[in-house]
């Protein structure tokens, strides 16, 4: 179940709270912090293919024709088109290192390079090893990456945001006892920036043909959210 909205969580802290905007003349001013480490529900990886031709037709046709493949592989295996996108198209001319007769090396013209990238999204973390293997077997010559996260990444801050909320209220009310006043309204709420970080693996070097499943460890999000709060103190 989503967690409330924050501002729903500070109307009903607040109460009857300072209705006519006066100020606190006796307060606590306290920070409440929460943290959480779950699962990603979902990997995202850029498949690649890098070609050579003597033109540049040449060679965008070959990367593009092996990045067509990838797609196709990933729609057999249940991706639907919404997780699967290009995610970049590149051209430039190649050249070749030389040594000269005489000594010496230079660079000479060697048609051009060409590279195509798809990425994909998949929620299974459990077939994301097969499926690299494949895209591999498939023509892919180069993984740029895969990126673990979350797909409600604000439901998940709303959540360690109203915790955090909570246990601001919590010390406010043991400061209080600890002084013998009680714990009056609430003045204000700030919540600080927080939220699930995605987990980002460093890109991989081009993997060879017909390799063994990948091995992938999709790991845990941590999160964490603070909130600054103010309480009037009564007698």
């Amino acid at each position: 179940m989503r967690a409330p909205p924050l501002a729903l969580l500070l109307a009903s802290l607040a109460g009857a709270a300072m209705a006519d905007g006066a100020p606190c003349p006796r307060y606590v001013s306290v920070t409440g912090h929460a943290a959480s480490t779950q699962a990603p529900d979902f990997a995202e990886v850029a498949v690649g293919v890098e070609a050579k031709g003597a033109t540049a037709g040449a060679a965008l046709d070959a990367a593009s024709k092996a990045v067509a493949g990838i797609a196709a592989l990933a729609r057999e295996a249940g991706l639907p088109p919404a997780d699967i996108g290009t995610a970049a198209v590149t051209l430039r001319p190649a050249t070749r290192t030389v040594t000269r007769p005489g000594g010496g090396i230079t660079e000479e013209p060697d048609g051009y390079a060409a590279g195509n990238v798809v990425r994909l999204r998949l929620s299974d973390m459990g077939r994301l090893g097969d499926l690299l293997r494949r895209t591999l077997d498939s023509g892919a010559n180069r993984i740029d990456g895969i990126t673990f996260g979350l797909r409600d990444p604000d439901g998940a801050t709303a959540a360690l945001q109203v915790a955090a909320a909570r246990d601001a209220r919590a010390r406010a009310a043991t400061l209080a006892e600890a002084v013998g006043a009680k714990l009056g309204p609430l003045c204000t709420l700030t919540a600080l920036e927080a939220g699930p970080a995605p987990f980002a693996m460093r890109a991989m070097a081009a993997a060879a043909p017909k390799a063994r499943p990948v091995p992938v460890e999709a790991g845990t999000i941590e999160g964490a959210a603070s909130v600054t709060a103010v309480f009037a103190l009564d007698p």
